[in-house]
């Protein structure tokens, strides 16, 4: 099961928190792998077109996802020429990765590719305490297998749960709250300023940005983006950008391995969508 091999996670003062950089394990009989600059991917190739693949756990894949089935390496192998460079984190928001890039430079990139959802509109970075806080943002790894499956999955999901429904300081309160009937919901007050960011950043170097918007099981079931999702579009078309919308694209149900994150099908399906639309 991979027990005693999570992923570990590090904080920062410019983007919250990332995964901890040169890692390679298994968990949940998945790969995983994080290079030196702390992204899901190999070390950036020279030889190839960059393309920066942007997100949150959707493009991140997280354990339940293998190496070999996030949507960048599906990419990958599709386009020999081009290398994704997955930067992207669990709950990440367009202003995280604004702030990774401006730290980091965009490593020679052709092209950005950001793959938002309709929460992300007011998903903005507010530094609460997370890595070493939540169990799904460890700092150190466990060295009894079973203390981390009673500690960070029974407990959780039963006595836990009782506690984080009374204490709303409760770190798990969050996520039990965190995907709803409407959707996911964030505390953001304003928009995402991430947006212009990054669209300043692409603009200054003079390569395009995509942006993707990837819908909930809610949304697809609805056949249409809540409304934080029409301000992202809304954003798009006033800035230029001609979003790409899975909805209109063709995303079903079964792509799904809960209300948001796509299971193996799904990463395919947001490949080759990058294959479609990232053009040079």
């Amino acid at each position: 099961l991979g027990m005693c091999d999570a992923p570990l996670y590090e904080a920062s003062k410019k983007w919250e928190y990332m995964a901890c950089p040169n890692q390679d394990g298994y968990r949940f009989g998945n790969h995983y792998h994080y290079n030196s600059y702390q992204q899901r991917s190999e070390e950036p190739d020279s030889t190839k077109k960059i393309v920066l693949g942007l997100g949150d756990s959707v493009l991140f894949g997280g354990v339940m996802t293998d190496q070999d089935s996030t949507s960048s390496y599906v990419f990958n192998s599709l386009c020999p020429e081009w290398q994704m460079l997955n930067i992207s984190a669990g709950s990440w928001g367009p202003d995280n990765c604004a702030a990774y890039l401006k730290h980091y430079g965009l490593f020679g990139a052709k092209a950005m590719f950001l793959l938002v959802s309709s929460h992300d509109a007011y998903d903005n970075m507010d530094f609460n305490p997370i890595v070493g806080v939540h169990p799904a943002y460890p700092d150190r790894k466990y060295r009894c297998a079973w203390m981390e499956l009673i500690e960070r999955y029974a407990w959780p999901r039963t006595i836990g749960k009782l506690f984080a429904s009374k204490n709303a300081d409760d770190p798990d309160a969050a996520v039990l709250k965190s995907i709803d009937g409407t959707g996911i919901k964030k505390d953001g007050k304003m928009f995402n300023p991430g947006f212009d960011q990054l669209k300043c950043i692409a603009d200054e170097a003079g390569i395009p940005l995509y942006i993707c918007i990837h819908p909930d099981k809610n949304e697809v079931a609805a056949g249409k983006y809540n409304e934080q999702g029409e301000e992202i579009i809304k954003w798009c078309q006033e800035n230029g950008i001609s979003p790409i919308l899975e909805l209109n694209e063709g995303i079903k149900l079964d792509m799904f391995r809960d209300g948001i994150h796509t299971n193996v099908k799904g990463q395919r399906f947001e490949a080759e969508l990058m294959k479609k639309y990232i053009v040079i």
